[in-house]
């Protein structure tokens, strides 16, 4: 497991503080990059770990991403959790779905809501690019609000980050601005009423 996290860099960006971290209206979103070998998590306070398992560990590595996500769930109890939805015709889908099914079950036990994003949506929302790489989200996450992701190679903590944005969007209490053309992309979304005074 690596919880190497969401890190304030050297010289802050002009935009950042510009919202607080925790909005006043206190929605709790849980970001989640779900993979069977790294895991990004946003957390509600809005920091990031990855949880990162080892392929020798077979089908052990869902019994680690979902004891994290059970942790999670009991110590933040977030109003709703946003997922990034599998890619369609991606390798890996069936491996990731399973991670899917143990994370969801957590996620109905817990009586936690939750919404799916499929990425070229999150890309749209983040940069305004449906086909954005890594490192145009994680520039883009700089931008607004003047945070990099220390020991993130594959990008999950940055991806969990923007979807718990995504959330706080939605539900009318945002982190930062953005143009409305890329808040406009998660009308695509699904969203789960919430019973917490939001949408």
């Amino acid at each position: 497991m690596t919880l190497s996290g969401l890190i304030a860099p050297g010289s802050v960006s002009p935009l950042a503080g510009m919202a607080p971290a925790t909005p006043a209206g206190g929605l709790r979103v849980l970001g989640l990059d779900l993979s069977l070998t790294s895991t990004g998590v946003a957390l509600p306070d809005g920091s990031t770990v990855r949880v990162e398992t080892r392929q020798k560990d077979g089908d052990r590595r869902l019994v680690q991403v979902r004891d994290f996500v059970r942790a999670a769930l009991a110590a933040d109890r977030p109003h709703v959790a946003v997922i990034e939805d599998l890619p369609k015709h991606a390798m890996a889908a069936g491996l990731t779905a399973k991670v899917h099914g143990a994370v969801v079950c957590e996620l109905l036990d817990a009586g936690v809501p939750y919404a799916y994003v499929v990425p070229a949506t999150l890309k749209s929302y983040a940069c305004d690019n449906g086909r954005a790489e890594k490192p145009e989200m994680a520039a883009a996450a700089y931008l607004v609000a003047g945070v990099e992701f220390v020991g993130d190679p594959g990008g999950d903590q940055c991806d969990a980050w923007w979807l718990r944005a995504a959330g706080h969007e939605y539900y009318g209490q945002r982190l930062f601005e953005l143009p409305q053309a890329q808040v406009d992309r998660l009308s695509k979304v699904s969203w789960p009423e919430l019973k917490v005074g939001v949408r």
